[in-house]
């Protein structure tokens, strides 16, 4: 299935090498996939959408 999932990195990401992450937002949007872009073909973390809702607004900054 990850071959067929839209990657996206954080617009605060650099090529500087430092640590960042990719998310794939798959149709429907049930689970949330999650991986670290130094390292694509390694592994994912799964989480439903609920619960990346509630880390988002968590961190957002001035939540």
């Amino acid at each position: 299935m990850t071959d067929r999932l839209q990657w996206f990195k954080s617009s605060y990401s650099d090529n500087e090498g430092g640590n960042c992450l990719e998310v794939a937002l798959p149709a429907p949007r049930v689970t949330i996939h999650i991986r670290d872009s130094k390292n694509p073909t390694g592994p994912e973390l799964a989480v439903p959408a609920s619960a990346w809702v509630a880390f988002i607004a968590a961190v957002r900054p001035g939540a």
